[in-house]
């Protein structure tokens, strides 16, 4: 067991250093990098590839070079975006996009891979149930890694704040701010107080150390699992089976009125990291409150995934959702009246969090949802969920510098009513075929958002 659970260790900080850098950076890309949007359209191409890679690069490159060094190679993709970071310009920030987008789905797939293939082998060895041995470790690897969010952005916070430049933001220039932003490069002066560029070196130098440990980590410290090649070649089929399996589940009804749901898990999040941390928080507050808002948002956002996690059993999935769309609503509507000022810093604050309560219930309840209504299909329903839900991420990010920010809200809560309202036919169609049938559900601890989630 020692030796088992010291590899989902060195993998569970493996991710927590690299995401802490990804997850930091991401918050900061709007905000850092807003001159003819490159910072979101970077974001948009990021997830634009992400859909690519995960149709056919995690069997290839998992049965070519196994989980340890699939691992390894994809999170030095992640360390590139850092590094294109440095001097950021179409010519740099786009291809290391890519780069990343194409990285993070192997990185994920083989994460999930070696996890399971470890938990089965100690399972077989010890005469246990597998798994139960496999949720242990994905909820070890769960506990350490959802506090990525909390520590990537307490440090670009630390850092930015010993900015010498504070700029002192006019009632002109907060009229610029919030739901009718004005749509300019720079949305009022506070772009002038952008922290100099020794101090955003210094907040990449340390992204990217944090990503180098990373690497190191795992190539010192993880074992490689010598099964899970043979694992891979028999259990993986082949990229156009699993292509054309993604698409065919879309003949399933239920499938289809899903896809709304998913789309709008990628349109929330899109929203909070790429608009509300700019029109909102930045020009409002200045870029060095970007990360304590969404550190908010990362501390609610597990604390509520873990207690809906374990009361859903209790509630029924359909009493979350509607907690989280009225949740939701209420959010939407309110910053479309708000005109954020810094003399109201607690409301910056409170948004964010129910933000995180909302997000909590998507993901959690999302993730079950598929799980239970595709049993049978769990893969082509998981790719769907991973297709859809990052098609939202590219909408989001690819209109975020084209429109002001009401639309962006109007379209937010269009896309949530519709939402609900396919939801609500999926659970009719349910309730129809196999009356009797508990609503409750299970939390499901699938892939990112995680991110982008969490990726």
């Amino acid at each position: 067991m020692e030796r088992n659970l010291k590899n989902v260790l060195v993998i569970s900080f493996g991710f927590l250093l690299l995401f802490t850098a990804y997850g930091g950076l991401q918050s900061l890309q709007s905000s850092l990098n807003s001159e003819e949007g490159l910072g979101v359209a970077s974001l948009s191409v990021l997830y634009a590839a992400l859909i690519l890679s995960s149709m056919f690069l995690p069997p290839i490159l998992i049965k070519k070079l196994g989980c340890k060094w699939t691992i390894a190679i994809s999170m030095c993709c992640y360390i590139a975006f850092s590094l294109g970071n440095f001097y950021a310009s179409w010519y740099t920030l786009i291809p290391t996009s890519v780069i990343l987008g194409l990285g993070g789905a192997p990185l994920w797939s083989a994460k999930c891979t070696y996890l399971t293939i470890a938990g089965a082998s100690y399972a077989e060895k010890a005469g246990k149930n597998a798994k139960d041995i496999i949720n242990q470790y994905f909820g070890v690897f769960f506990l350490v890694f959802q506090s990525s969010g909390i520590w990537g952005n307490l440090i670009s916070s630390l850092i930015l704040s010993q900015s010498s430049t504070k700029v002192e933001i006019s009632e002109e220039d907060l009229e610029c701010c919030g739901a009718y932003n004005c749509l300019t490069d720079t949305t009022n002066t506070t772009g002038s107080a952008r922290p100099s560029n020794s101090l955003i070196y210094t907040l990449l130098g340390v992204y990217t150390a944090s990503g180098v440990l990373a690497v190191l980590l795992v190539i010192i410290f993880l074992d490689q699992i010598k099964s899970d090649q043979a694992e891979t070649e028999k259990e993986k089929p082949s990229f156009w089976s699993t292509f054309l399996a993604t698409f065919r589940h879309l003949k399933d009804k239920r499938q289809c009125l899903l896809i709304p749901l998913t789309m709008y898990s990628g349109f929330e999040q899109g929203f909070l990291s790429g608009d509300y941390t700019k029109v909102y928080v930045t020009c409002a507050l200045g870029i060095h409150y970007v990360g304590y808002v969404m550190i908010c948002f990362a501390a609610v956002n597990s604390l509520c995934s873990l207690l809906f996690g374990k009361i859903s059993q209790f509630t029924g999935r359909k009493l979350l959702f509607a907690l989280a769309t009225v949740t939701n609503t209420a959010c939407i509507i309110a910053l479309l009246l708000w005109k954020p000022h810094p003399k109201q810093l607690a409301v910056f604050f409170v948004f964010p969090a129910l933000w995180g309560l909302s997000d909590a219930v998507w993901q959690t309840q999302t993730n079950g949802l598929y799980g239970i209504l595709f049993e049978k299909h769990k893969e082509a329903a998981f790719a769907n969920y991973r297709l859809w839900e990052s098609l939202g991420f590219v909408i989001a990010f690819g209109y975020s510098t084209k429109l002001q920010a009401y639309i962006k809200l109007y379209i937010l809560l269009s896309v949530l009513v519709l939402s609900m309202v396919t939801y609500g036919a999926v659970e009719y169609l349910e309730a129809k075929s196999s009356p009797g049938t508990p609503a409750a559900t299970k939390k499901e601890n699938g892939g990112p958002h995680s991110q982008e989630t969490r990726m």
